[in-house]
């Protein structure tokens, strides 16, 4: 019988990454440069519908629960979104 150990953590540059990756792949544009700076709408191409989806992939691949609409409305960059996750894993893993 093996023994099974928790998943390790990601380091914050490795969560910046994985949401940055998952923002570019999803982005409406294609062949654009992803960055923190990058805005969802005017940069990438990101319309409600597509945002609604990249926000699903993003709670999917790191356990987060849904954010709340009024806090949804002042995430405009990618920056913006790295910084959402980041701070809701370490509240919720206690770091």
């Amino acid at each position: 019988m093996t023994e099974q150990t928790a998943p390790a953590r990601r380091t914050e540059e490795e969560i910046r990454a994985a949401v940055a990756a998952i923002i570019s792949d999803m982005a409406p544009k294609d062949s654009v440069e992803v960055t923190a700076d990058s805005h969802l709408i005017k940069d990438l191409g990101y319309h409600s519908l597509a945002l609604m989806e990249v926000a699903f992939a993003i709670e999917d691949e790191f356990d987060l629960d849904p954010i709340d609409e009024d806090t949804a409305r002042k995430i405009t960059t990618v920056g913006a979104v790295q910084d959402l996750v980041v701070q809701r894993l370490a509240e919720r893993d206690g770091a």
